[in-house]
This record gives structure tokens, sequence and C-alpha cells, in this order.
């Protein structure tokens, strides 16, 4: 009887432990595919959401909710900036929603150290 208790015992144990190892490794893999149409985004805030052009906002990092909000306020007239309601006017909601969240997913943007 003592044999079977720590059988079951080992049992739990060895499946936590592996557990904890695969966990992290299936949260990277749960990475956003890229949006279809990130060409309209990434000529000026860049693919990965860090502009390269002074005076646009970096993307990544930011709060999907956020940019969801943004691109609709865009689109809908509520926000003005002639280039992003332009182009926020050739998205459909589920562009708007993956746009979201791949800039959401990406590392944020760190200033260098002076």
């Amino acid at each position: 009887m003592l044999w079977r208790c720590y059988n079951i015992a080992m049992k739990v144990i060895i499946s936590a432990f592996f557990l904890i190892l695969v966990l992290p490794v299936t949260a990277r893999a749960a990475k956003p595919a890229k949006p279809a149409k990130l060409g309209l985004c990434a000529s000026c805030h860049g693919e990965n959401g860090i502009s390269r052009t002074p005076g646009t906002p970096h993307l990544a990092g930011q709060d999907e909710t956020y940019l969801r909000k943004a691109l609709g306020d865009y689109r809908s007239g509520a926000r003005k900036v002639a280039p992003m309601s332009s182009i926020a006017n050739q998205l459909q909601p589920k562009d708007i929603a993956a746009f979201a969240k791949w800039y959401a997913a990406q590392p944020g943007f760190k200033r260098a150290e002076k």
C-alpha cells in the first residue's frame, strides 16, 4: 500500500515538473500572426512597431484596447490626422483587431541610455 502511494506521489511530482517546463514555451508560441495588411502601418510605424520617422509614435507594446480605439477613432473621424484617417478608412474591423493584437504583442520601445 505504501509503495502505491509513493508511486502516485512521484507521478504527480513528475507531471508538475514537466508542466512547469512546458508552460513558458507554450506561452511564447502564442505570438499573433502578422496581419495581412501590415504594410499599411509598417511604412511609418515599423513592422515591429518601432518608428524610425521623427514625430511618428512607436506602437510596440501599446495597450491592445487603446490601439483598437485609436484606429476606430481615426476611421470614424473622432480623431483627425489626415494620413491616419486615410489609412484607417481602408481597414475592416478584423484588420483593426489584427493590428492592435500584433503591435500590443511586440516588445516595447526602450530609449538608449545617455
